[in-house]
C-alpha cells in the first residue's frame, strides 16, 4: 500500500524586509535590549546584536521588548555545536559490518550483550525503531535474571509507559520482553519474542491456608517429636521433617552430635523469635511460606541462611520478591537482599527503583543508592553491578541534566563497570562530555584523552574543544588538522576544525562540513548569524530555512524566530515559537534566559487573535499548502484555548511523524490517550501507539475492541492502516477497501477524508482499478487534500498519459512549501535530464532522501562509470548509512568483482535491518564466491 508509507516533509519560507537597524557603540539604542546587551558585551566570548529603538521616536521598539538579550553573534559560544555524546566510529560501516559478523558467529549467550553495544553503536543516528529493535534483541537472548530486569525495565522507559495515565510501573503490557515477573524467571527462549506472558490469564483457583495446630504432631509417637526452646517458649517438630530442611540439621538431630539423643534444644541465643520458629515448623512438613507476613518471611531467609536450608532460602526470596511493588519497600527489602545474599530480591527490588524511571531519579534516597561506590560493590557481591545497569541510569539521568552531579557519579559508576573496549570508550566519551558542559576543562581533557586511548577517535574532538575552552586555540587547530590529514575526512572533522580558524578559511571548512554532511545545523547557523551581523536578515533567514526544511530542530526554529522577530514579522515568528514549543514543551528560551510561554503572550499581543473558525480555517490552508510546520502551530493555539481536545493531539502526532520527531510525535499520541474522553477513542490512540512501537497484533485488536464499542472514522481507518502494512493479495486488498469505506461513511472532517480517500486511491492502484483511483484522488483534491496530486500523477502515468502526470506533479511543486518529494516523484515523468534536474533540487532542499543518490548512482553504473556510481553512493552513506544504499553498493561492488567490500557492505546493511531478504541473498552470494575463490 505505498500511498500509506509516503512520508513527506515541507516547509514553510517567509522572508521579510528588514530596515536595518543602525549601529551602535554600545549595541544597543534606548530601551531593555540595548543595556542589557552592553552589560554582557563585556562577558568572555558572549556578545550580542543590540537593536536601537527608531530614531524619530523616544518609545523602545517592540522588537526590542522581544529580544532583551539581542541576537548572538558569530564570535559567541551559545551557538557552538556540543560534542556528540554518543560513540561515533571513525569507519561506521566497517564498525557496523564487525558487529553483524560477531553477532553471526557468537554463542548465544553473547548475543544480548553484542545486541547493546550495537544500540551504543547506533544511538547516534537518532532512529527510535532502530535502538528499540536493538533492545528487544537483547532482552530475548538475556539468560539472566539481572539483565532481564534491566531491559524490560529499558524498553519500558523507551515507551513512556510512566506517562499514560491510570498505568502503574509494575502492571504488565501483556508483552513477556516487558513483563516485570517474566523478568524474574531464571533461563530464556529466544523464540518467545512476539509471546504473550500469562499475567492477563486470571486464576481462578483459590489457594487454602492451612490452620497451624501448635501441638499437632503431639499426636506423633514420642521418638518422632523434637522441641525447640525459645526462652520459655517451646516449638515442636518433626523430627525427620526438620532434618530435612538441611545438612546441619539432619547432622545434628541424626549424626553424633549430643542434640540426636536430646529431645529439647535450645534456641535461645540463636536469634530466631518464636513466631518465625513455629513459621519453620510449618514450612517444615508443608514447604510454604506465602501463609506468613512479610517480617516472618524475612526471619525465614535469615535462619535458612544461617543453617543451609537452600529450599527454604530459595523459597523465602522468591516470595519476598515477588510482594516489592513500590520504591520505599524496595529500599528496605533491598538491605535484607543484600544481608541475606537473597539474589531474586535484590533483583525485584531494582527492577521496581528502575521501572520507576525517570521519577525515581528525582528521590534523593534512590539515587544516593545508585550513585554510592559501596552500593555498586554490594551489587556486584550479588551479580547485580553491571555496565549496562549504569549505562541505562546514566542515559536517563542525561535526558534530565547532563551537568548535575548525579549524572557525573553514574558515569562514575558507569566507568568502574567496564570492561569491553567499547565500554570503556562509552564510559570516558560520555564523562569528558558531561566535564566539558560543567566546564571542568581539564577533568575533560583527561576522559576525552583516555577515550582516545582505548580507540575513540571522535574523543579528539571533544579533546580539541576542551583545549580551546582553556584557551589553546592553536593547539586545538593544529589536533584537528592531524585528524583531517590521517583519516577519512567526514563533516565533523571539518565543522570542528572551523571552530579554531578565522575569516575566510573559517568559512571554508564550514563550507566543507555541509557539504561532507549536510545534516550538521551549526554551519547553517554561522552562517546566518554571520548574515545578521552584516544586516542582511532575509539572506540568513533564507540560510536557516535550508535545514529546517528537512531537519527539524528547536534551536534552528527558535534562531529563525529570532530573526522574525528582528523584522517584526511576528506572525511568523509566533509560528515558529509554537512549533518549538510542540516539539519541547519546557523548552527556555534565549539559552535558557526566558520561558517560551512567556514570549508567546509577548507575541499574542503583537498579532492578531484568531477565534476557533479562524483556527480552522488557517489549519486547513496550511495544511491544503503541506505546511507542516504551520499547522503545528495552528493546532498549539487550538489547545491553548481547547487543552482536553485528543483529536488535536493526535493531528499533532501526524504532523510531527511527517517530520520526522518521532519522540514528539510519541508524546503527543500519549497525550491524546490520556485526554480521551471515551472508550472508543482511547482504544484508537493506544492501538497507535503499540503499531507505532512494533506490536503490530495488539494494535489491530485495539481497532477491533474500538469498531465493536463504536463504528468510528479513526478505528476504521487504523485497521486499514494496520492491514494494508504488508503485500496485500486480491482478497486482502478487497477487504482493506472495504474499511476505508466504512471510514469514509463515519463522521470526521475533511483533513482526515482527504487522507482516507488518499490511502483508498492507492489501493485502488495497486488493484489495477485505476478509474476508481482516479474519483478517489479528484475528490481529495476537492477537499484541499493537495498530496492527492502525487496520487493522482501515478494513475496518469498508468494510463501512458506521462505529460498528465509531469503536470500534475508541477502543481504540487507549486502548492507546497517545501517540494522536495514532490521533485523527486516528478522525476519518474520526464527524460533523463530533466529528471536528474529534479532529482539534484530533491536533492538540495532534502538531501536526506536517499532515491536520489541511489537513482544518480544507477545511472552512473549504467554508463560503466563504477567509481563515480560507488563515489555517489559514499557521498551519502558518510552521513546517513541508509539500508537501500548500502545493499546497492554491496550490489555495485558485487558486479566490479570486489567481494570484500561487497560482505562488508551487505553485512553493515543486516546489522541494520537482519531479515532484509535482498541483501541476505547478495551476501551468501558473495560469501560463496569468496569462499570457492580460497
Amino acid at each position: 500500500m505505498r500511498g500509506l508509507k509516503l512520508i513527506e516533509r515541507f516547509k514553510s519560507t517567509q522572508v521579510h524586509a528588514l530596515n536595518p537597524p543602525e549601529a551602535s557603540t554600545t549595541g544597543g539604542g534606548g530601551g531593555g535590549g540595548g543595556s542589557i546587551g552592553s552589560k554582557l558585551s563585556n562577558h568572555k566570548r558572549i556578545k550580542f546584536i543590540g537593536l536601537k529603538s527608531n530614531k524619530n521616536t523616544n518609545s523602545v521598539s517592540t522588537a526590542q521588548v522581544l529580544l532583551p538579550y539581542g541576537l548572538p553573534t558569530t564570535t559567541t559560544d551559545l551557538i557552538e555545536p556540543s560534542i556528540d555524546p554518543h560513540l561515533k566510529p571513525i569507519h561506521y560501516v566497517k564498525a557496523l559490518a564487525d558487529l553483524y559478523h560477531r553477532l553471526e558467529s557468537c554463542l548465544e549467550s553473547d548475543k544480548s550483550l553484542l545486541y547493546m553495544e550495537q544500540y551504543a553503536n547506533l544511538s547516534g543516528l537518532g532512529d527510535a525503531k532502530l535502538l528499540r529493535r536493538c533492545l528487544r534483541s537483547a532482552r530475548q537472548f538475556a539468560v539472566d535474571v539481572h539483565t532481564k530486569v534491566l531491559l524490560s525495565a529499558w524498553l519500558r522507559f523507551e515507551r513512556r509507559e510512566d506517562e499514560l495515565v491510570g498505568v502503574s510501573s509494575m502492571d504488565c503490557s501483556g508483552f513477556i520482553l516487558e513483563c516485570p515477573k517474566a523478568a524474574l524467571v531464571t533461563g530464556y527462549d529466544p523464540n518467545s519474542v512476539h509471546d504473550h506472558c500469562k499475567c492477563y490469564e486470571e486464576h481462578t483457583s483459590l489457594i487454602e491456608s492451612q490452620s497451624v495446630v501448635q501441638n499437632e504432631c503431639l499426636s506423633l509417637e514420642e521418638d518422632r517429636v523434637v522441641t525447640f526452646l525459645i526462652g520459655d517458649q517451646e516449638v515442636n517438630f518433626i523430627r525427620d521433617k526438620i532434618a530435612a530442611l538441611s545438612s546441619p540439621f539432619k547432622a545434628m538431630l541424626y549424626g553424633d552430635f549430643v542434640e540426636s539423643t536430646r529431645n529439647k534444644i535450645d534456641f535461645t541465643e540463636d536469634g530466631i523469635s518464636v513466631k518465625a520458629m513455629k513459621a519453620v515448623e510449618v514450612y517444615s512438613r508443608t514447604r510454604r511460606v506465602d501463609v506468613f507476613c512479610p517480617e516472618i518471611v524475612v526471619e525465614l531467609l535469615s535462619f535458612a541462611n544461617r543453617f543451609c536450608c537452600e529450599e527454604m532460602k530459595s523459597a523465602s526470596d522468591a516470595h519476598l520478591a515477588s510482594l516489592v511493588d513500590d520504591v520505599e519497600d524496595a529500599l528496605i527489602l533491598i538491605e535484607y537482599g543484600f544481608e541475606e545474599r537473597a539474589n531474586l530480591l535484590v533483583a525485584s527490588c531494582l527492577q521496581v527503583l528502575l521501572r520507576e524511571l525517570p521519577s525515581s531519579l528525582h528521590n534523593p534516597k534512590v539515587m544516593k543508592f545508585f550513585c554510592s561506590s559501596a552500593t555498586r560493590e554490594r551489587l556486584a557481591n550479588l551479580g547485580h553491578a553491571s555496565f549496562l545497569l549504569y549505562y541505562f541510569l546514566s542515559q536517563v539521568a542525561m535526558e534530565e541534566n547532563i551537568v548535575s552531579n548525579i549524572m557525573v557519579m553514574l558515569l562514575e559508576r558507569l566507568e568502574e563497570c567496564a570492561t569491553e573496549r567499547w565500554q570503556r570508550m562509552l564510559a570516558f566519551h560520555q564523562l569528558g562530555c558531561v566535564m566539558l558542559q560543567r566546564k571542568e576543562y581539564k577533568d575533560a581533557r583527561y576522559y576525552f584523552e583516555a577515550a582516545a586511548e582505548v580507540g575513540h577517535v571522535y574523543s579528539l574532538a571533544g579533546l580539541a574543544r576542551a583545549k580551546y575552552k582553556e584557551g589553546q586555540q592553536y593547539s586545538a587547530y593544529k589536533l584537528m588538522n592531524s585528524l583531517i590529514a590521517e583519516y577519512k575526512t567526514t563533516g565533523w572533522m571539518y565543522q570542528e576544525r572551523s571552530l579554531y580558524n578565522l575569516g575566510r578559511e573559517k568559512i571554508a571548512d564550514l563550507d566543507t562540513a555541509t557539504e561532507l554532511d549536510p545534516t550538521l545545523s551549526f554551519p547553517y547557523k554561522y552562517r546566518a548569524v554571520a548574515k545578521v551581523e552584516e544586516r542582511q536578515i532575509r539572506a540568513a533567514i533564507s540560510e536557516i530555512d535550508r535545514i529546517i526544511g528537512f531537519k527539524l530542530s528547536v534551536d534552528c526554529l527558535e534562531l529563525r524566530a529570532w530573526f522574525f522577530i528582528a523584522v517584526e514579522d511576528y506572525e511568523s515568528a509566533l509560528r515558529d515559537i509554537l512549533a518549538v514549543l510542540t516539539l519541547e514543551p519546557k523548552y527556555m528560551m534565549s539559552y535558557g534566559r526566558m520561558n517560551g510561554d512567556h514570549l508567546v503572550e509577548l507575541l499574542r499581543h503583537q498579532v492578531q487573535q484568531w477565534s476557533p473558525v479562524d483556527c480552522w480555517m488557517q489549519l486547513y490552508d496550511s495544511w491544503s499548502c503541506v505546511d507542516d510546520i504551520g499547522s503545528l502551530a495552528v493546532i498549539h493555539q487550538m489547545l491553548a484555548n481547547e487543552p482536553g481536545k485528543s483529536f488535536l493531539r493526535f493531528r499533532q502526532s501526524l504532523l510531527l511523524l511527517r517530520l520526522n520527531c518521532q519522540k514528539a510525535a510519541m508524546r503527543c499520541l500519549r497525550l491524546a490517550r490520556n485526554h480521551s474522553r471515551s472508550e472508543h477513542e482511547r482504544l484508537v490512540y493506544e492501538g497507535w501507539i503499540l503499531y507505532d512501537t512494533g506490536h503490530r497484533e495488539e494494535a489491530l485488536s485495539r481497532a477491533e475492541k474500538s469498531i465493536l464499542i463504536e463504528r468510528s472514522f479513526e478505528a476504521f481507518f487504523l485497521k486499514a492502516f494496520i492491514l494494508a502494512d504488508t503485500s496485500l493479495d486480491s482478497e486482502s486488498s478487497s477487504y482493506v477497501i472495504q474499511l476505508l469505506e466504512e471510514a469514509l461513511k463515519c463522521p470526521s472532517d475533511g483533513l482526515r477524508k482527504g487522507q482516507a480517500l488518499n490511502n483508498l486511491g492507492s489501493i485502488y492502484v495497486d488493484s489495477g482499478k485505476l478509474d476508481l483511483a482516479e474519483n478517489c484522488y479528484t475528490n481529495a483534491l476537492d477537499i484541499k487534500h493537495t498530496r492527492a496530486h502525487q496520487g493522482l500523477a501515478r494513475v496518469f502515468y498508468l494510463k501512458n498519459q506521462r505529460k498528465a502526470a509531469y503536470d500534475e506533479m508541477t502543481k504540487l511543486i507549486e502548492k507546497a512549501h517545501n517540494s522536495a518529494s514532490a521533485f523527486e516523484k516528478r522525476s519518474e515523468y520526464c527524460e533523463r535530464e530533466m529528471a536528474k534536474n529534479d532529482l539534484n533540487m530533491a536533492t538540495q532542499l532534502d538531501p536526506l532522501r536517499t532515491y536520489p543518490y541511489r537513482y544518480r548512482a544507477a545511472v552512473l553504473m549504467d554508463d560503466q562509470k563504477e567509481s563515480e556510481a560507488v563515489d555517489e553512493l559514499t557521498k551519502a552513506i558518510a552521513f546517513k548509512p541508509d539500508l537501500q544504499m548500502l545493499h546497492l553498493r554491496a550490489a555495485f561492488y558485487e558486479s566490479m568483482g570486489d567481494l570484500n567490500s561487497a560482505l562488508q557492505d551487505s553485512k553493515a546493511a543486516l546489522c541494520l535491518d537482519p531479515n532484509h531478504m535482498e541483501t541476505l541473498d547478495l551476501h551468501s552470494r558473495a560469501l560463496d564466491r569468496v569462499t570457492h575463490q580460497q
